[in-house]
């Protein structure tokens, strides 16, 4: 099995429209292109597997370069993913600080009335 990434793909690409375009090379297996999850438009790349090797190769030699819809796409072998390391990721929210609402009222009273 033979994992092909495909980049720089319309957002307007189709599953069916990749299909077309390897299977003229061989056997495809399945055809993934990858979404966002927040918008649900396509990344602009995807995901072809091929049962062949060498089926693969001619497909990637092929179309690498080449027009699908209104973009040049570029097609090579899909590395593996790097293995990442597990447990709690950075971001969030750090704290600290008071700000908002009325403020430290300490700080009015001792400035004296207001006028």
């Amino acid at each position: 099995m033979t994992n092909i990434f495909v980049g720089n793909l319309s957002f307007r690409a189709t599953e069916s429209e990749l299909r077309d375009a390897f299977s003229q090379y061989g056997d495809v297996s399945k055809v993934s292109i990858v979404m966002d999850r927040e918008t649900g438009r396509s990344r602009g790349f995807a995901f072809v597997e091929m049962g062949n090797p060498n089926e693969a190769n001619a497909a990637i030699q092929a179309l690498n370069q080449s027009m699908i819809g209104d973009r040049t796409i570029s097609c090579n072998e899909a590395r593996e993913r790097e293995s990442r390391p597990s447990g709690g990721g950075g971001g969030g929210y750090g704290g600290g600080g008071r700000s908002g609402g009325y403020g430290d009222r300490r700080e009015q009273s001792s400035r004296g009335p207001r006028n």
